[in-house]
């Protein structure tokens, strides 16, 4: 009895440890019996305490992972600069693609071939720009001796108003300026002919993309579906349809957005065309050409070239005129950020006004003009293809066959649209339906093809 009381009481004693959270030897060895009276207890693995917080270990995991995707953003954007006069054309080509593809798609739909379908295309784009460069050169050589003499009114106008004006400069001063001027020019000689080659350099590279871009277009106007099937069929299998679906919504988009901009850019140039036709400003149908085109940088292009209308109209016709013009300026901006942006823009894409700044002020700042002009077309895809997969990992349609990337982000701004459109509000959160029935077509991003709409 005295050596059942032994055991039970080692028992307890045991028991009561482990219910404190102590830890008990591996094997515990009776000395009465000569035997194992426990079982291996597995401990606990070493933990190394070397001071560092939890916090600052994973800051510095993902430290590391950042600098990485950094380094491949900075080679990304390298490789691009080396090679700018292959890649810009190719983005061209791909802008006016989206551009231009429905109407390859309706004379396809009509029997056309698709070769006669991309070329009858290509060649009445072409047609359309050298008709209207025409009209403006005409237009510039027309006026151009009016202009030349109303410039230099304008300019001894302006040198009256420095003299008598609240400046008071004497005029020996302003012929001390042009003659520092001038010096300037003579020292500095040998940088504007360097420029000046420089420049030949450029016209040289801007003929060559041009070409570039015809081939390209053409290529992808015709062979647009083959050409996107191929890049799918490089990735891993379970990858192909949810990056193919992916880059049909994209697609959708990229078209949307160039259709929309297009047109926001005629009334920009419309508008502002007819006031300086009405205020008989010298070249307005050349500054109404430049506005279209400063258009396709949003926000801010129809407002800088809105800026040379103005000083035009100061240089050739005085403050007055200039200040209307000013008037009309903002008066079709004023109309394209409150009408145009929301009613055509905000169904093409769906974007919040920071994120298109900075946008533009990154392209802006990493490759130019060229940047700022696509840095919004590349995040309105991006935000797209992002949007889709992050929720049809799958690659299964959207339930509406829509893009995510025409929906704005924000739930309260997308339930009100749906309101006042007399929709019934989804609720994001809910998942989707999964429609089975609707094979992806590989094809359908560039080619034209809608297979899951």
């Amino acid at each position: 009895m005295r050596w059942f009381g032994s055991v039970r009481e080692r028992a307890r004693t045991r028991l009561t440890t482990a219910r404190q959270g102590g830890s008990l030897p591996p094997f515990q060895i009776d000395s009465t019996l000569g035997a194992t009276t426990g079982r291996a207890v597995a401990e606990p693995a070493p933990t190394v305490d070397d001071g560092i917080p939890r916090g600052v270990r994973i800051a510095g995991a993902w430290a590391w992972r950042l600098i990485l995707f950094i380094a491949a953003a900075y080679l990304l954007i390298r490789v691009i600069a080396i090679l700018r006069i292959v890649v810009i054309p190719v983005v061209v080509a791909l802008l006016l693609a989206a551009l231009f593809e429905p109407a390859v798609r309706g004379l396809r739909n009509r029997g056309v071939n698709r070769s006669l379908a991309a070329g009858a295309v290509l060649i009445s784009g072409l047609a359309a720009v050298f008709g209207g460069l025409g009209l403006i050169v005409g237009t510039v050589i027309s006026q151009f001796d009016d202009l030349s003499a109303q410039v230099r009114d304008g300019v001894n106008e302006v040198q009256t108003w420095l003299t008598r004006g609240p400046l008071h400069l004497s005029q020996a001063q302003l012929t001390q300026g042009f003659e520092r001027l001038q010096q300037q020019v003579s020292e500095n000689q040998g940088e504007i002919t360097s420029g000046a080659l420089s420049t030949a350099t450029t016209v040289g590279e801007v003929v060559a993309g041009f070409f570039l871009v015809l081939f390209t277009l053409f290529f992808f106007l015709r062979d647009g579906a083959q050409i996107w099937r191929f890049l799918c069929r490089l990735l891993p299998r379970p990858a192909r349809v949810p990056v193919a679906r992916a880059g049909h919504y994209s697609w959708h988009t990229l078209g949307s957005y160039v259709r929309a901009t297009v047109l926001v850019a005629i009334v920009d140039a419309v508008g502002i065309g007819i006031g300086l036709a009405v205020l008989r400003v010298p070249l307005a149908l050349p500054l109404a050409a430049l506005v279209f085109l400063g258009a396709f940088i949003p926000v801010i292009g129809a407002t800088l070239s809105g800026t040379v209308a103005i000083l035009v109209a100061l240089v050739t016709q005085g403050p007055v005129t200039a200040l209307i013009v000013l008037a009309v300026v903002i008066g079709v901006q004023q109309l394209e950020g409150h009408v145009l942006q929301p009613l055509i823009m905000g169904r093409a894409v769906a974007l919040h006004p920071l994120a298109v700044i900075l946008a533009i002020a990154t392209g802006l700042v990493v490759a130019g003009i060229v940047g700022a002009l696509v840095a919004v077309p590349v995040l309105a895809v991006a935000n797209t293809a992002v949007r889709y997969l992050s929720a049809h990992p799958q690659g299964e349609p959207t339930p509406d066959r829509e893009p995510p990337g025409t929906r704005p982000a924000d739930d309260e701004q997308a339930e009100a649209e749906q309101t006042a459109q007399g929709e019934t509000p989804v609720d994001q959160d809910d998942p989707p339906p999964v429609a089975t029935s609707v094979k992806p077509d590989p094809g359908a991003p560039v080619g034209g093809g809608a297979a899951d709409r």
